[in-house]
């Protein structure tokens, strides 16, 4: 694996929730999670809803405080950013989002829409601003005379084609991607998907990839992780993970899925997600996934699993691994 271009290190986000100004609870949004997004490479998150994927996004990119813990960005701690070492992270990094109708201004033509990056961070004006957006239009797979519509003339597919055209604008080397292909057809899916890998290569860019879908997370990402309740439960590379899961909730997830192999569909049959999942405001001790685990022991209620390396940057934070 390359040398981490962010680093999380015990990050941790709680929401307060308050009565009468005065702080009753919070969720636990996420809990003391360690991760490394690899430079130049995809990694991937994934998990339930709830379980804490896009705080740690919005938590990564400035957008809200970490509760505990730092966030690094290339070795340095964005808490101590100064203002220009923020108005250069926001330069060199990007968000495509998971809707392609609400992210696009329907009263901007998509010349004005694409170019809004270059004039914000004043890198260019005028007819160098729409020479850089045609080029932009042209790397994603559109035409210029699109420069010159709205929003409401093109499709979905074409919209995030748009988004991703804005995100490049700035010339990042980051771009977050939150479940910006969900709101797709399948065969629009896999032209996003290619485009977005075809884009990593030609421009040396660095993802994280937030999903649902497993089967996305596959052909994408070089790295995944698994979260549950706003831990961290399983990550490693991501042949490597998805051909064996080693905890009991990334199981469950792939028999959620459908599957073609049957020595998969054998291995991934004793685990079935069952029940809801529990409060984030008030998580259940020990292993948060333990009340709805199938090999939960007393000590799962006990006592917090330690995330822990188990060959080859595989961890895995279960005490009943098979």
């Amino acid at each position: 694996m390359s040398a981490p271009l962010f680093k999380c290190e015990n990050l941790s986000k709680f929401f307060p929730i308050k009565s009468f100004l005065k702080t009753t609870a919070k969720v636990h949004a996420v809990d003391h999670v360690d991760l490394e997004i690899p430079l130049h490479q995809t990694y991937g998150l994934v998990g339930e809803s709830g379980c804490g994927k896009s705080t740690i996004s919005r938590t990564i990119m400035g957008i809200t405080s970490p509760t505990t813990g730092t966030v690094k960005y290339n070795g340095r701690d964005t808490s101590r950013f100064s203002k220009k070492e923020w108005l250069d992270f926001r330069k060199r990094t990007s968000f495509v989002f998971q809707d392609p109708y609400s992210t696009l201004d329907p009263r901007m033509i998509i010349a004005d829409v694409v170019g809004e990056p270059l004039a914000i961070h004043k890198v260019a004006f005028g007819e160098d601003r729409e020479e850089i957006v045609l080029n932009l239009m042209e790397l994603v797979g559109l035409k210029s005379d699109h420069m010159y519509r709205y929003p409401h003339e093109f499709s979905g597919g074409q919209r995030q084609r748009i988004a991703i055209a804005r995100a490049l604008a700035g010339d990042p080397e980051f771009i977050l991607l939150d479940e910006a292909t969900s709101a797709l057809d399948v065969s629009v899916q896999a032209k996003i998907l290619n485009l977005l890998n075809r884009l990593k290569s030609e421009l040396n860019l660095t993802y994280l990839f937030i999903s649902h879908n497993l089967g996305v997370i596959r052909y994408i990402s070089d790295k995944v992780g698994v979260m549950y309740l706003g831990k961290l439960v399983e990550e490693g590379e991501t042949q490597k993970l998805l051909d064996n899961p080693l905890h009991p909730y990334t199981i469950g997830l792939l028999a959620a899925s459908p599957k073609i192999d049957p020595e998969l569909r054998r291995r991934t049959a004793d685990v079935v997600l069952t029940g809801e999942v529990p409060s984030a405001q008030n998580p259940p001790p020990g292993c948060r996934f333990h009340p709805r685990c199938p090999r939960a022991t007393p000590i799962c209620s006990q006592s917090v699993p330690p995330l822990e390396d188990v060959g080859e940057g595989h961890r895995v934070a279960c005490f009943n691994l098979e």
